[in-house]
């Protein structure tokens, strides 16, 4: 790990600590006062170091100095070193994770640019606007008329909140970002140059060409939902674009008018979803997803990096492909072209 010049850790912990903090249990008693300073990939450990392996298949990855800790299954403790502070659980990588957002919170959620707090005296706020206590505007920034903003929000360096946009409490809205036409939950973070409220591309033909059909929606983020930098969530046309609780939506993902998500949705970077499409929820996007408009993708579905998607999706399945099928079928296919390329080189080697 590099030295920690962006990120230092909020305070050393002991073995015993982090086992309570996380629910895990510490294999050897008397290594409780182990102290770890520092997260670190499993091949570079060394001193103070805290590490996880998940499962017998990773074991392999523990090629570099001995870590102080690891989080490790039980069927992993008399394999690793007597030197080293085992916490056993069922999931180390969710343990590690709960770890790292404590020795780091600064990198778990954004954190005011400038250090400044309340508001600062290069920003503009418009005299109706409403910010409960404790909300952070820093220089550069713009409060639109009637915009409502709750206690412990940070609104980044040139970020623009439009009129009568409502925010909760603990967001983030990052710098160069803009908000318009939007009500935003608590706990929503907003990354650095994302796009929210914007029209949708609404047109239908004309005499003239072209004619913009008014796109008077809104956007609705609910708690905890995180957009990804420089990506754009369009606001609705006559009903809402909405982006469901819990969802994580990447960088460079571009949301059309009228979407509504479920609940804890990942849409991973350089997605996109057309007019009016519906995820239930617990749906996974892999990158470069694309899905036509109007299209419906049941509740915990998967869509596998790259897809085209044309067809409703049920839930529960798991498609993959240009145009997407499901998994099987699409695996299948490509074992057969495999197969025929295959046959046609051995007939031309005959």
């Amino acid at each position: 790990m590099t030295e920690p010049v962006f990120f230092a850790p909020s305070r050393r912990y002991t073995a015993a600590e982090l086992a309570a903090f996380t629910g895990a249990e510490l294999a050897d008693e008397s290594l409780a006062d182990v102290v770890i300073e520092r997260i670190a990939p499993a091949s570079h450990g060394g001193k103070g170091s805290l590490v996880f392996i998940d499962g017998k298949k990773n074991l392999s990855m523990l090629g570099g100095p001995t870590p102080a800790a690891i989080f490790c299954t039980s069927d992993l403790v008399s394999a690793l070193p007597q030197s080293v502070a085992k916490l056993v659980t069922s999931k180390p990588q969710r343990a590690f994770a709960q770890v790292g957002r404590l020795l780091y919170p600064s990198a778990a959620r954004p954190v005011a640019i400038t250090g400044e707090t309340g508001i600062s005296s290069h920003a503009f706020v418009a005299e109706d606007a409403v910010l409960e206590e404790g909300v952070i505007v820093e220089a550069g920034a713009v409060i639109g008329k009637g915009a409502a903003i709750g206690s412990g929000t940070v609104i980044a360096p040139n970020a623009v909140i439009g009129a009568n946009v409502q925010i909760g409490r603990d967001c983030f809205v990052g710098a160069n970002s803009v908000v318009q036409y939007a009500l935003l939950g608590n706990r929503v973070i907003v990354h650095n140059g994302a796009q929210i409220g914007q029209d949708g591309f609404g047109f239908v033909s004309g005499p003239a060409g072209l004619e913009r059909v008014p796109q008077i929606g809104r956007v609705i983020l609910q708690d905890d939902v995180e957009i990804g930098a420089n990506s754009a969530v369009d606001r609705g046309a006559m009903s809402d674009t909405v982006i469901g609780e819990g969802t994580k939506i990447d960088n460079l993902v571009q949301i059309a008018h009228n979407v509504r998500t479920g609940r804890f949705c990942v849409i991973a970077g350089q997605s996109g979803l057309s007019g009016s499409v519906t995820l239930g929820d617990f749906v996974m996007l892999g990158g470069r997803v694309g899905i036509a408009d109007h299209i419906s993708i049941g509740s915990n579905a998967q869509v596998a990096a790259s897809a085209g998607l044309m067809d409703d999706i049920p839930s529960g399945e798991r498609w993959a492909g240009t145009p997407a099928r499901p998994m099987r079928e699409f695996f299948r296919e490509v074992a057969a072209i495999r197969g025929l390329t295959k046959s046609k080189k051995g007939d031309s080697n005959g």
